[in-house]
């Protein structure tokens, strides 16, 4: 199965997920970190675990996002002094507090991804076990010729990648639209055209929302979560602008100033989606119920390294960016002065806690949503999306 057609099947996860975080947000926006990181994480644990997040709150959920927000800062460049005095490593780990740490952080996520997938190895022997990459894993081990912890190791890292990662491009998609409210006028403008005012968005409309898909894009751009990119190592001897760097040199590429770069992006610090959608800008490309997409966009890596969830990603930024235009109204608080950049630090990065309005576009519309979910809250949504496979 392709990536692209493996992330269609999990749609219908999706779509429950969103209804159900549309729903919680109406009714508490204050706690949009929650249950923009409830989504993310429920969507992957159901993926990979066959694994329901019901809160946000269970310890396994708030543990494996504690492993997530530790990669995040222990990966940063510079985070430890080894990281700038390679020697370091020579020494025995009673003199060298970062291998304490380390070896702290390892037993802590190894016995938690541990945890996950031998519980869907009991499950199986119950007959229990709902398809999900566990399970596949599980019943062709010895095909993949991996042991238990490499299989916990390759499923839980999936959870790292993902879960974080979406949270923070929704929540600097949500400050996008506190200091440029004229895209979210033209984005609602749309959705209605598109969809009218008697339902939510649904995947089948995203070909025709190409403001939608550009308002995507240009979050990234504008604030891209792996900031400064991830490492990637030369497999051979490099020149670059009169500079050499040997095999095995590891290179940054500076996701942050790749997306400012002022001849593929002009006025780079503006938040400016048109930059997608007309002909004149240098990133434009047709036609526009293709374009935009987030497809091999850099803010996803490069190469063998590029993000394997990129398809998952992307069809889940679209839908919540849809659904959130259709059934929100999304502004700065009277009074309230919203940062325009106040992240947070390390490896992937996000906005703190800022303070905004967030209100139903209309009671017609918030009772849509609500019957959206209460009609199809205690339905299966991961037999539907994992019934072809995962």
């Amino acid at each position: 199965m392709t990536m692209h057609a493996a992330a269609t099947s999990y749609q219908p996860t999706q779509v429950w997920e969103s209804e159900r975080m549309l729903y919680d947000l109406l009714r508490a926006p204050e706690k949009y970190e929650l249950f923009f990181e409830r989504y993310a994480s429920a969507l992957i644990m159901r993926l990979g675990y066959g694994k329901e997040i019901e809160s946000g709150e269970e310890p396994y959920a708030r543990d494996i996002l504690k492993v997530v927000h530790t990669v995040e800062r222990v990966a940063s460049p510079g985070a430890y002094l080894v990281d700038t005095f390679p020697m370091l490593m020579h020494l025995p780990a009673w003199l060298a507090p970062f291998k304490q740490e380390a070896a702290r952080l390892h037993n802590f996520e190894i016995n938690l991804f541990r945890e996950l997938l031998l519980e869907v190895r009991e499950k199986m022997r119950n007959g229990k076990a709902l398809k999900c990459f566990s399970r596949t894993f599980l019943e062709r081990q010895s095909e993949f010729g991996l042991s238990d912890d490499e299989g916990a190791y390759v499923i839980g890292t999936l959870f790292e990648a993902g879960a974080g990662t979406t949270a923070a491009a929704m929540m600097s998609f949500v400050l996008s639209m506190c200091h440029y409210p004229e895209w979210l006028k033209k984005m609602q403008k749309e959705v209605d055209r598109v969809v009218g005012d008697e339902r939510l968005p649904n995947f089948g409309d995203i070909p025709q929302l190409p403001t939608v898909r550009a308002i995507a894009k240009e979050t990234l751009r504008w604030r891209p979560v792996t900031a400064g990119g991830v490492p990637h190592e030369l497999i051979k001897d490099d020149v670059y602008e009169g500079f050499f760097f040997p095999a095995g040199t590891n290179i940054h590429a500076n996701q942050w100033a790749i997306h400012r770069d002022p001849e593929l992006y002009p006025d780079p610090e503006t938040f400016n989606p048109d930059r997608w959608l007309f002909p004149g800008y240098p990133t434009y490309r047709e036609p526009l119920d293709r374009f935009p997409n987030l497809q091999n966009f850099s803010a996803f890596g490069f190469g063998r390294r590029i993000c394997p969830g990129m398809n998952i990603a992307e069809n889940s930024l679209h839908l919540l960016i849809a659904r959130m235009a259709w059934a929100t109204e999304i502004s700065k608080k009277p009074g309230v002065e919203v940062p325009l950049y106040d992240y947070t630090a390390g490896f992937n990065v996000q906005p703190k806690p800022f303070v905004f309005d967030l209100k139903a576009r209309s009671a017609a519309r918030k009772k849509i949503v609500d019957i959206a979910w209460l009609q199809n809250k205690d339905t299966d949504p991961l037999g539907l999306a994992m019934g072809s496979g995962a």
